[in-house]
This record gives structure tokens, C-alpha cells and sequence, in this order.
């Protein structure tokens, strides 16, 4: 049953519990990036780990560098372990029971680190551990979204994710300021552990939810798959069967599969050439390295001793106010990467981060911020206009695109790819910043400002628009030789003149309960032949022929249906296509 339309598709309960549910994958790991800052400054964890000059006198305890860079840091190495094994895993295990097993993984990380005693050393191969089953989680994740939701809503509900992220690292800030001053370890202790809450969460939720229709048809399962697509649809199962929607989907599924499986994919061929493949590997994982490089985790992982040593008392309460900045700017995010599409939101986002950087460190290098209480606001109010801008645009964009750029064929192990190049900056980041904010201090903000300038300028270049298209015509657009980044945004399948006239057709179709000139329901097979003539219908074999026999078997069947032709065109290759649209009447 729909809960809501979206361009005229009904949109299920299980489309939006699936998006929610994978995204405590997002969460879990926004959860532990988040606690890690607050944790190192507390007073038992300062005692138990750091470098004491004098046992049992906090005041004394500090980190050295290369010991705070591991214990941050090596959460990322798992991660990148993870994400390049999560592809293969969700290949053989299926997307839903590949999240379970990453869930198990998580658990046992935390574990470790919560019976840590005096060993440093336990607690950061914990977070090794538990990284490796977040890294999984992010290749797994967004491909599982962007397979299973409704193209209408993809973006949003494959945002999410990031939002999810937003999420987790708020609650972690709000969780560590209640037990910070809890005394002994309940103070990291009931940090590092209600993790284990949130893992269990997904990896038993997840199971109650469909699996990839995708990753059902390439194991040739379309029975199941068909059923899949029913649920995240919010059409009834038992009305699989007569819904065109459905067939029309498992028919574009079914051509792409049978195309891609006369090759069997391999990792080498995420670097060919052809198909734009290099180029597309190449580009995820560029954005994935520039989203780490905008610099929001500077803030993250060290926003409370960045906070601490410009002046503010309570960096506790100011990592809370970036914490619910992040998380609540990512609803824009959601609605301007649905609205606006890919690549505006994420060049302006570019713009906006690069300038409220460049004020953070300009302010910091020109002013000691502890001696003035004017500088330390104004960079504290340049930290929160950069994090709205990440958050509206390449916090959410960039998952996005994670999950949409690649070919079904190839598609997993490209987002493992572009994830494993997030997770390697990620590490680079956590691991060195302490060691350059000690060299440069605040002049580090001029760094993470070019660098979010170049991705602005990287995304106009080579960046294509793919919102409001399915996986399938996403891929077709970057083989087009014709389409370039910079008018992709014009881009529309075989049969229409913009993507704004796909839209509303989508729209006109789905009202109609019938299918117009969609990118879904487009003709494209060589067996279909069209005269050219508006006035009627050519039939082949006394039949008018559709792209999988569905709708016209049922204008077949109901006699006062009719068939209009709204517009011949030329498909690839030579054949000539009709697009009907299916009236009732009445």
C-alpha cells in the first residue's frame, strides 16, 4: 500500500523502512566517529591510556601524537580493509545477510574495546576490529539503496546514509556529555558499548526487509526478485504478477543482466577503458577522496581539542552545536540533491565550504583565539557555516552518487573502490592532522579550502547529472558519446527531448495507470517496428508489440481500451520505436 506519491509513483512503508534501516549502517558509523573526540579528553580514559608524568594526576596525562593519531586512526584502516572485502561479500552473501554478518563484526570490535584495562594498544585494534565491519557496511549500504528504492525517490532515500552518519555523531556528542562525568570507565565504557545496541539493530532489522531485486535477477532468482520489487513499490505481492510497473522494471532488469552476464566481470575491468568503466572508478573515487578532503572531519574527530584550545570552556557543548548543525542541515541536503540534482548543489557546496573555511583559518592565523573571545566566536560561527554547507550538499551528494555512477555488472566492486578512497583519506586525515595542526595550527583551513575549490571545479568537468534516471539509463548516459558533463543535465533517454519532458510523462503515465514515454517503459528491443506514422499503430503478427507484452496482452484483453502513439523515434541501432501510452476508459 502507498504511503505517499512521489512524480506520480506510490511510495511503500518497506521503501522507506529499507532506507532507514541500511542507513544505521551510516549511523554506526557517525556513532563512532562522534565519540571518539569527547573520549579523549575524559578523565579515567586520560589515566588508563596517555603518557602520565605523575600516576593518578589527570592534569598531568597527555596523548602523544603518534598514539592519538593510531587510537583515531586505525578505526580507518579497518574500514578500508572492510569496504574493499564488503563488495565480494555482498556478492556471494546477497546485500541483506552481508549487513548481518558486518553487524556480528562491529560487535566484536566493540567488545574489545570495552575490556581494555590499561592496554592502549587493545583498545585501538578494537577499533580496527569494528572498523572492519563499518567498511563493509559502507560498500554495502548504498548499493543496497540505490538497487532496491524507486528511481523517483532514490536520491533521497540513498541520502539517508549520509544522514544516518549526521545522526550518529550528534547522539554520540549528547551521550558523551551525560557520562563524562560518570566516575571510573562507565564514562568511555557506556560510550564505546551502547554500540553494540545499534548494530544489532540493523543486523536483525535488516533481514525483515526485501532483498536487492538487482541482486536477485543476476542470480537469476525473478520470481523473487519480482516480489521484491512488489514490496519496495508498495504494490501488494499478489498484484506483482498484473502490475506493469513491475514487469517493466524486471524486463530492464532481465535485458541489462543477460547483456552484462556474457562477460564475467572482474576488478580488472573496473580500470578498462571502454564504457567510460576507468573514467567512472577514476571519478568515484576522486569525489570520495575530496569529501574527506572538504575537511569536515578535522572537525569531528578533533572538534572538541580544536575547540578547546581556541578559548571555549565547554567544547563538550560546542561539538553538540556542530553535532545538530550537521544533522539538521542533511534534511536540506536530502531535499536539494532531490530538487536541484547532482552537480549544482555540489559546485556551490564547493564555493560556499571553501569561503567559511578560508574565514576559520584566516581568523586563527591573524588573532590568537585564546586571548580573543571575538576571534574564537567567529571561528566557531564559520565552523558551523561550513558544516551547513557540507551538510546540504557534499555530505549527502557524494553517497549518492556512490550508489548510482556504476553499471550493475561491475557495480559493487566500483563502490568499494570509491569507498575504500574514502576510507584511506579518512585515515591519512585522522592519523596526521594532529601532527600538521602542530606544525601550521589554524593556516590548515587554508588547505582544506582549495581543496574543496578543486572538487567544485572536478565535478563541473567530469561529473554527470543523473538524477531522475533509473541505473540503467545513468549508464547509457555516460556511453553516449554525445553527452558531456557540462549538458548531461539535458540529457533523457531515446524518445524524449529533455529530462524535464521525462518527468512529467513519468508523471502523466503513472496518473493515467498506464506507461508513456518514460526512461522505464521506453521501447528499445530490435523486435519492435514502427512505420513512423502518427495516425496508428503498426502491428507485427497481428499484435501490437510493447517492450515485454504486458501492457498490450492487457489492451488485448479489455476491449474498450486503446492505444495511442505519441511519438516514433530512432532507437540505438536501427530499429524504430513506438512509445503507447495504455489508456482505460472510464
Amino acid at each position: 500500500m502507498a504511503l505517499f506519491y512521489a512524480q506520480g509513483v506510490p511510495i511503500g512503508f518497506i521503501a522507506i523502512m529499507l532506507a532507514v534501516l541500511a542507513s544505521m549502517g551510516g549511523f554506526i558509523f557517525g556513532y563512532d566517529t562522534g565519540q571518539i573526540s569527547d573520549i579523549l579528553l575524559m578523565d579515567d580514559f586520560l589515566l588508563r591510556f596517555a603518557q602520565c608524568s605523575t600516576p593518578g594526576d589527570v592534569g598531568t596525562c597527555n596523548f602523544s601524537i603518534v598514539r592519538e593519531g593510531l587510537i583515531v586512526a586505525l578505526l580507518s584502516i579497518g574500514t578500508l580493509i572492510g569496504a574493499l572485502l564488503g563488495a565480494r561479500v555482498a556478492d556471494v552473501l546477497g546485500r541483506r545477510r552481508a549487513m548481518s554478518a558486518e553487524c556480528v563484526i562491529f560487535i566484536v570490535g566493540v567488545i574489545v574495546q570495552i575490556t581494555a584495562e590499561h592496554a592502549w594498544a587493545q583498545f585501538a585494534v578494537g577499533r580496527l576490529i569494528s572498523g572492519l565491519g563499518v567498511g563493509a557496511l559502507s560498500a554495502a549500504v548504498p548499493m543496497y539503496q540505490a538497487e532496491t528504492a524507486p528511481p523517483q525517490i532514490r536520491g533521497t532515500l540513498t541520502a539517508t546514509y549520509q544522514l544516518f552518519i549526521t545522526f550518529g555523531i550528534l547522539v554520540a556528542y549528547c551521550i558523551s556529555i551525560g557520562t563524562r562525568n560518570v566516575s571510573g570507565s562507565g564514562s568511555w565504557r557506556i560510550v564505546v558499548g551502547i554500540g553494540i545496541l545499534w548494530a544489532l539493530i540493523l543486523g536483525i532489522g535488516i533481514l525483515f526487509m526485501p532483498e536487492s531485486p538487482r541482486w536477485l535477477a543476476k542470480k537469476g532468482r525473478f520470481e523473487e526478485a519480482k516480489v521484491a520489487l512488489a514490496r519496495s513499490r508498495g504494490i501488494p505481492t499478489h498484484e506483482a504478477d498484473d502490475n506493469f510497473k513491475v514487469h517493466r522494471e524486471l524486463t530492464d532488469m532481465r535485458t541489462a543482466i543477460e547483456h552484462e552476464s556474457a562477460i564475467q566481470a572482474t576488478w580488472a575491468d573496473c580500470f578498462r577503458p571502454q564504457n567510460k568503466q576507468l573514467y567512472r572508478t577514476l571519478l568515484g573515487m576522486t569525489l570520495q577522496m575530496f569529501q574527506q578532503l572538504t575537511g569536515a572531519n578535522y572537525f569531528f574527530y578533533y572538534g572538541a581539542s580544536v575547540f578547546k584550545s581556541v578559548g571555549i570552556q565547554d567544547s563538550f557543548v560546542t561539538q553538540i552545536i556542530l553535532g545538530a548543525v550537521n544533522f539538521g542541515c542533511t534534511f536540506g541536503g536530502m531535499y536539494v540533491m532531490e530538487k536541484f540534482g547532482r552537480r549544482y548543489p555540489l559546485i556551490i557546496g564547493g564555493v560556499w565550504q571553501s569561503i567559511w573555511l578560508f574565514v576559520f583559518a584566516a581568523a586563527g592565523t591573524a588573532k590568537d583565539p585564546t586571548q580573543n573571545k571575538g576571534i574564537g566566536i567567529l571561528m566557531l560561527v564559520s565552523a558551523c557555516l561550513f558544516i551547513f554547507g557540507y551538510a546540504m550538499t557534499w555530505a549527502p551528494g557524494i553517497w549518492i552518487l556512490t550508489g548510482e555512477t556504476f553499471p550493475t555488472r561491475t557495480r559493487s566492486m566500483q563502490a568499494a573502490l570509491a569507498a575504500a578512497s574514502n576510507w584511506t583519506w579518512n585515515f591519512l586525515l585522522a592519523f596526521f592532522t594532529p601532527f600538521i595542526t602542530r606544525a601550521i595550527a589554524f593556516r590548515y583551513g587554508f588547505v582544506f579550502a582549495a581543496c574543496n575549490l578543486t572538487g567544485a571545479v572536478i565535478v563541473y568537468f567530469f561529473l554527470y547529472e543523473s538524477s531522475d534516471l533509473s541505473l540503467e539509463s545513468v549508464d547509457m548516459m555516460y556511453c553516449d558519446p554525445s553527452c558531456k558533463p557540462w549538458t548531461s543535465r539535458n540529457w533523457a533517454p531515446e524518445g524524449f527531448s529533455s529530462r524535464a519532458e521525462l518527468v512529467e510523462q513519468s508523471k502523466a503515465a503513472e496518473a493515467g495507470k498506464g506507461f508513456a514515454g518514460d526512461e522505464e517503459s521506453r521501447i528499445e528491443h530490435k523486435n519492435v517496428i514502427a512505420n513512423g506514422d502518427e495516425d496508428g499503430v503498426k502491428e507485427v503478427n497481428g499484435n501490437v508489440k510493447g517492450t515485454n507484452g504486458f501492457a498490450n496482452e492487457k489492451m488485448r484483453d479489455e476491449d474498450e481500451d486503446v492505444a495511442k502513439v505519441i511519438r516514433p523515434t530512432q532507437s540505438r541501432g536501427a530499429a524504430s520505436v513506438l512509445i503507447v501510452i495504455y489508456y482505460p476508459h472510464g
